[in-house]
């Protein structure tokens, strides 16, 4: 009982200055401005102004933002998902010349930071015309190299015999993918989509180099905008604004935590 009683302490110690933030953020949503540099730090509105929440919400057009981050990061979501799937199921499940140096390739990939793509990116977009678009916003980010690697690794884990039994009840090729491989990875599929629906939903810099109109901005270029659109930033309407900017992504994560757990459980790292 005690060990137990231990474990706990430890672990509530160790979340303690990680949500700290979190907590401030939110309290701080909620004060006055002139509450918010207080000569002694108050743990707790005494007067909550809800009214942050509407003023930060109209002080750009974050409904706009808003839109532009759910299409944006569906679309991206979506094709990595599809291409990645695709992607898994050649490299996992066929014989072919040069597979295992494809499936190096893809591991390589995996290695090389994607700062280093954005300028020769943004000079093909510009040459076509497509910057300030969806497409300028999903187009580099259709293909997941860790997506594809991680999916190969769930596919390659299926045994052959299942494959086998599929093939013989006339279940094959594409179809054996939809029926029995995806199914089947289905806690790695939404571990990698949500860990991409974080990574999209709070990319900063690839926006803010294609973007420069508030009709295809991002909620988090949008953020931004609201710490620069004056001297001094009024910093309670500011963390109004962080908290529904976040609080999709902190919802995500709590409802669906448990697929992360499963997916490392069920895949592995093999050859």
């Amino acid at each position: 009982m005690m060990r137990r009683f231990a474990t706990y302490a430890v672990l509530v110690a160790g979340l303690f200055p990680l949500l700290l933030p979190f907590y401030w953020m939110a309290v701080t949503s909620l004060k006055a401005k002139r509450d918010v540099f207080t000569a002694t730090p108050q743990w707790l509105p005494l007067h909550p102004a809800w009214d942050n929440y509407p003023l930060a919400w109209s002080a750009e057009p974050f409904g706009r933002f808003f839109f532009n981050s759910i299409v944006v990061t569906t679309l991206i979501v979506a094709s990595q998902l599809v291409l990645a799937s695709l992607a898994a199921f050649a490299l996992a499940r066929f014989e072919f010349r040069g597979r295992r140096a494809i499936f190096w390739l893809v591991v390589a990939a995996l290695i090389v930071p994607v700062q280093i793509t954005f300028v020769a990116n943004f000079m093909t977009l510009a040459r076509f015309g497509l910057l300030n678009s969806y497409l300028a916003l999903v187009a580099p980010y259709a293909a997941s190299a860790f997506g594809t690697f991680l999916l190969r690794q769930a596919f390659a884990a299926v045994p052959r015999q299942l494959e086998d039994a599929a093939r013989l009840d006339g279940c094959s090729g594409l179809a054996f993918l939809w029926h029995v491989l995806l199914p089947l990875s289905r806690p790695t599929l939404i571990a990698f989509a949500l860990v991409a629906v974080v990574a999209h939903w709070n990319d900063y810099f690839w926006p803010l180099i294609v973007t420069n109109n508030n009709a295809v901005r991002t909620l988090p270029i949008g953020l931004g905008m609201f710490v620069g659109q004056e001297v001094t930033t009024d910093w309670n309407l500011l963390m109004a604004a962080s908290i529904f900017v976040s609080a999709p992504m902190l919802l995500l994560f709590f409802l669906m935590q448990r697929y992360f757990v499963r997916a490392r459980l069920h895949t592995g790292i093999r050859g």
